[in-house]
């Protein structure tokens, strides 16, 4: 039987109408197209798939299931290494993970893992009602500050081992970046609600509202009897451009601007955290934050988005899939260019005009592409003389983040990088004993599945740590 070169396109909303709701771009596969996409799997006995996979899911374990019609057993496989399926099938760079290490990418595209991984968990979730038996206790105690992926992953696998596990998360839901960062057209929020009820169905408890550093210390929990602690707290303190006008109303993070639309729900009338609806919209950056930002702007009624990034389309960030789908719903991307002022109406007659400290454009300069960068990039330079001003209404500054100082700045003897990211060795330890991190709190603004990956081998040596005390 011939294989088939391509893989089976994702099912997907119109352009045309999903720019203007927040419902899931991607349909999902159905059960026809999972299992034609999983017979072009070649079932390689070396495995080159898992070693691209951060958590090292079993792939063609799974996907033979898919083949044979077992989606429940396909979803067994996956569950056995990954807390998260639903949520990685839907939002993990497969195409520089795992599947750049299929075979069959060779000469022909690679199996759409990511999207059998999906197929797979949404399969269970619609068919099967969780009833997790929780393991018999072990009697000892870890708690886990962040309930982002890393912290659930952690939390997850801990509490299989029949650890009494506490979570305790900053804001008022958990899921950390995945419930204030990630808007709802490409993760919704019910995924990751039955994710994390999952956990607690294991044993895990989940206090919400708790900043640690604040609320309470790392050393108060281990004065409470809490035998180690993991933190998973993210990179939630976002970089700006330190350019004029910063500073004006209608300038944005990324963060904030996600966390207000996806988190605080802002776009609804008279909500007590406004966002921007209508007018022109610039997003400065490429990453795949950009992409949801600029795209969010999009659905709450922004009549233009602007892109503008400093590179060229081929060092763009952002996944693939993300910039296609930008493309296709309007998105106008400014490639090439870099903001150097945000402007802003000033009335010095009259304090009280509203429209004083509005941002009115952002004047940027165009690029062009010189010598590789320490990271084999070319560096973007200065075109003399190129200036010109986009005119726009609103202004969201996407540029990375950098971990919190909150917990560096209240941990005694926690060594930090100069990009205020946790020191860790192979295991996940700190410089304090006890004391465990992983995720962006340590690499800085990363995926979610290499954060989970971070979490996971953090438990395990947890685990040693507490079975050897």
């Amino acid at each position: 039987m011939p294989v088939i070169p391509h893989k089976h396109p994702m099912p997907s909303q119109d352009p045309a109408v999903r720019a203007h709701n927040f419902n899931e771009v991607a349909t999902g596969y159905t059960a026809e197209i999972a299992v034609e996409e999983a017979k072009r799997c070649l079932n390689c006995k070396n495995k080159p798939c898992v070693a691209g996979c951060p958590v090292g899911i079993d792939i063609p374990a799974f996907i033979a299931k898919i083949k044979e019609g077992d989606f429940e057993g396909a979803y067994d496989v996956i569950s056995a290494f990954s807390s998260l399926p639903a949520v990685c099938g839907r939002v993990c760079p497969q195409e520089t993970q795992c599947e750049s290490k299929c075979t069959l990418g060779i000469k022909f595209e690679p199996v759409g893992i990511g999207r059998l991984e999906r197929f797979a968990a949404d399969t269970h979730n619609a068919n099967v009602c969780d009833s997790a038996v929780r393991p018999a206790p072990n009697g000892h105690k870890v708690a886990v500050v962040g309930s982002g992926p890393s912290g659930l992953t952690c939390a997850g696998d801990l509490a299989r081992k029949g650890y009494k596990v506490t979570v305790f998360e900053a804001l008022h839901t958990a899921g950390g970046v995945l419930v204030y960062g990630i808007p709802e057209f490409r993760l919704p929020k019910t995924i990751v609600a039955r994710e994390v009820e999952g956990l607690k169905r294991l044993g895990v408890d989940i206090e919400t509202n708790v900043v640690v550093g604040r609320t309470l210390t790392v050393d108060e929990l281990f004065a409470d009897g809490y035998e180690a602690v993991f933190i998973g707290s993210g990179a939630g303190l976002p970089n700006f451009m330190g350019i004029p006008g910063e500073s004006l109303k209608g300038v944005y993070s990324a963060n904030e601007f996600l966390t207000r639309s996806n988190l605080m729900k802002a776009y609804r009338d008279h909500s007590d955290t406004p966002i921007m609806k209508g007018g022109k919209v610039a997003v400065v950056g490429g990453g795949n934050v950009a992409m949801d930002a600029a795209r969010t702007a999009l659905r709450l009624g922004a009549e233009k988005v602007y892109i503008v990034y400093r590179r060229s389309m081929t060092e763009l960030p952002a996944r693939r899939e993300e910039v296609e789908h930008a493309e296709e719903e309007g998105i106008d991307f400014r490639l090439l260019c870099n903001p150097v002022e945000v402007l802003g109406y000033h009335n010095p007659d009259d304090r009280r005009d509203p429209k004083n400290g509005c941002v009115t454009g952002i004047k940027c300069i165009k690029m062009e592409l010189g010598e590789p960068d320490e990271r084999g990039r070319r560096r973007p330079v200065p075109v003399a003389g190129s200036e010109f001003v986009l005119d726009v209404d609103t202004v969201v500054i996407s540029i990375g983040t950098s971990p919190n100082p909150l917990i560096k700045s209240t941990v005694k003897g926690l060594e930090v990088n100069k990009h205020g990211g946790i020191i860790v060795n192979e295991d996940g330890l700190t410089s304090r004993e006890g004391i465990y991190a992983g995720g962006d709190a340590v690499t800085g603004a990363s995926t979610v599945i290499s954060a989970m990956g971070a979490g996971k081998v953090a438990a395990k040596a947890i685990d040693e740590y507490i079975r050897k005390a």
